[in-house]
């Protein structure tokens, strides 16, 4: 089994008044050559967005893009004629393929937005740029795994053009949780602490501590306080 640790107070910090980004990988201003990737997750930015601001129309190409709403609402629009509202419970993805262009704004005036924007490098390029958007149902989450992405359509969650499966959860103090990896023998999960403490395979972790960890076949997850937990497989070649 190998195993990374990446502590919330080493991920690059960028405050510009309005937008407030934490970044566990390199990226716009952070670089940090030792944290680049883990493996086709390329970006897991947590951003804080104050009121009626947001991000521009902007490209993306050859991108899986996933957002998750943590608190607040989040105004999507895009030029595939998407323009709709993400909320706490919903997952958003985009496959930006041939490339596509979109904003995001915090739709209310008086409160902040918070999500967490992933980005998964694809398996194959130029494909046609797609839109989905889902509402979970965050009870099937209460003590056990939820999936929310995919490589199968029609499969739970949405779906990406990647061997990637993401799962999130909510622990009682005290539970335990297995997980066991859907490609053992290509791919890695990425552990990220939404909320509370939590002990991986024998490692403790805090709120938004990330911890890699491959060549396993199996993560054992121990509830140190009451735990909200994201999960992100994927392949690490």
């Amino acid at each position: 089994m190998n195993t990374i640790l990446h502590k919330a107070d080493t991920r690059g910090d960028a405050n510009h008044g309005w937008l407030h980004s934490k970044h566990t990988f390199s990226f716009a201003n952070y670089y940090n050559p030792e944290r680049m990737n883990f493996g086709a997750l390329r970006v897991l930015n947590d951003d804080r967005v104050s009121g009626n601001m947001g991000f521009g129309t902007h490209p993306h190409k050859d991108m899986e893009i996933i957002s998750i709403p943590l608190e607040g609402d989040l105004k999507h629009k895009d030029n595939m004629g998407n323009e709709t509202v993400i909320r706490s419970g919903d997952i958003q993805v985009m496959s930006a393929g041939t490339g596509v262009m979109h904003s995001e704004y915090n739709n209310n005036p008086d409160k902040e937005v918070k999500f967490l924007q992933i980005w998964v490098i694809p398996n194959q390029k130029n494909v046609s740029p797609r839109y989905d958007q889902i509402t979970l149902n965050v009870a099937d989450r209460e003590n056990k795994l939820q999936q929310i992405v995919s490589p199968n359509p029609n499969d739970e969650g949405v779906w990406v053009n990647q061997d990637a499966w993401f799962n999130i959860t909510n622990i009682e103090s005290g539970k335990e949780l297995k997980y066991p990896l859907n490609d053992p023998e290509r791919n890695g999960v990425y552990v990220f602490v939404l909320k509370g403490d939590v002990t991986v395979n024998d490692q403790i972790l805090n709120k938004r501590d990330g911890f890699g960890v491959w060549d396993t076949k199996e993560l054992t997850i121990k509830a140190d306080s009451n735990t909200e937990l994201l999960l992100m497989e994927v392949p690490m070649d």
